[in-house]
């Protein structure tokens, strides 16, 4: 186990396979990136001082930050802006794992 699969078992039963899948989109869109706890949440660092958290609340799980995207990316991603840099995924919904994964790689290729 790691930090953020620290993290991940303090959420009730229902919740960690969410956050799991989260994970472990991230962990296949960025291979080799340092994972650790920063800001009380995971963090994939894209570069030495650069991250793409994410954390679990009570009804969703946000990804932080998400600055606007190329526009046809962005245009998938709108439906779950919530904020200006927020991605937010409810529970109550299919995790959109390729989406997240193509999230991150966008968000990679920003920052070699």
């Amino acid at each position: 186990m790691n930090a953020t699969d620290d993290y991940i078992a303090t959420f009730p039963d229902e919740v960690r396979p969410i956050l799991t899948d989260v994970a472990e989109a991230l962990r296949r869109a960025l291979p080799g990136a340092e994972e650790r706890i920063r800001y009380g949440m995971p963090a994939f660092m894209l570069s030495d001082r650069y991250a793409l958290h994410f954390a679990g609340w009570k009804h969703h799980v946000g990804l932080y930050p998400v600055s606007p995207l190329e526009a046809d990316l962005e245009a998938e991603v709108a439906p779950y802006r919530a904020a200006k840099d927020t991605v937010k995924l409810l529970y109550r919904d299919p995790v959109p794992t390729e989406l997240v994964e193509r999230i991150a790689v966008a968000l990679r290729a920003r920052h070699p």
